[in-house]
């Protein structure tokens, strides 16, 4: 299973904070924390951009470390993905991802394959 596709099913490699934590790129972290403010209605500083995967051991931005419901609820049941769970295709949390992302559910797919 590729470790770098998120719980929900987001590719982590084309996450911006994943791309600026990978390349240091300051540029990007501050590009980053001004639209993720802005969509989010939620003060998030440059600093605050950091990751190194969703599933990967390391560096989390505090959003996927702390407040993500969705892999909040995944390790809570005990499951590497959102794609172990039965109730998936009626969750209403991931599925606002998988309507705005519908590549998404389709990584999760590839990987149980």
């Amino acid at each position: 299973m590729k470790r770098l596709i998120a719980i929900c099913g987001l590719d982590c490699e084309k996450c911006d904070a994943y791309i600026a934590t990978k390349n240091d790129d300051q540029e990007l972290r501050e590009k980053t924390a001004r639209l993720w403010s802005a969509l989010n209605h939620a003060s998030i500083l440059p600093e605050h951009i950091h990751c190194e995967g969703c599933r990967m051991n390391g560096a989390k931005t505090l959003f996927c470390s702390s407040l993500c419901e969705i892999r909040k609820c995944a390790v809570a049941k005990g499951f590497e993905t959102c794609a172990s769970c039965s109730e998936s295709d009626a969750c209403p949390k991931v599925n606002a991802i998988w309507q705005n992302n519908p590549q998404a559910k389709e990584n999760l797919l590839n990987q149980i394959k």
